[in-house]
């Protein structure tokens, strides 16, 4: 596991764009604004863009890797076409499968499991009907809590651009497989649960 992922809170930006195919975010120290990690979906084929621009947006395959600013993976999550509910594979910088995502059925403001590469549930995402704020928490434990971060009306109005605070609780351990789990769930809540 990289050491990037040792730490307690990212702040995530994602690319503004009014007509833009491909899910692309910067991930930030919040502490002194320095970009530590980029996120990118290089590998978009013709159709999965076009389909990018219809009510089939929430079907789309996506394949994102996340990268240190030098350039070492870091991570990979993987989707195929989903046509009902999402499962989303993550790997780790040696593509070993690390674990999954899957979204529950009938679940009011999105949730998924996040379940490791032996089918373990180790915590669940939830979200809230009324805002844009999530927890990963497994019965009364709470791991990490991401919430949206007000990016000005402009921004807001016109292009579909998130910018998102990530805060891991200090109980998951530096060298944690989970914190790769949550960092990858975050990417997913805005291509699974909110588009």
């Amino acid at each position: 596991m990289n050491p990037i992922l040792s730490r307690n809170s990212f702040f995530v930006k994602e690319h503004v764009g009014m007509f833009k195919a491909a899910n692309n975010f910067d991930i930030f120290n919040p502490e002194n604004q320095e970009m530590i990690m980029t996120c990118r979906e290089e590998k978009l084929g013709f159709f999965t863009k076009m389909l990018r621009f219809t009510d089939y947006k929430r079907m789309t395959p996506f394949n994102i890797e996340i990268k240190t600013v030098s350039g070492e993976k870091v991570l990979t999550i993987k989707r195929g076409v989903s046509f009902f509910l999402s499962t989303v594979e993550v790997f780790d910088e040696n593509d070993n499968l690390l674990g999954k995502f899957k979204q529950k059925f009938f679940s009011i403001g999105g949730k998924f499991d996040v379940i490791d590469s032996t089918e373990n549930i180790l915590c669940t995402l939830k979200g809230k009907w009324t805002s844009w704020d999530f927890k990963f928490s497994k019965g009364e434990t709470e791991f990490a809590h991401v919430s949206k971060k007000w990016a000005g009306i402009g921004k807001e109005l016109f292009t579909s651009a998130d910018n998102y605070m990530l805060t891991i609780d200090e109980k998951v351990t530096a060298d944690n497989p989970m914190r790769v789990l949550i960092l990858a769930a975050v990417m997913c809540i805005d291509m699974v649960l909110k588009e």
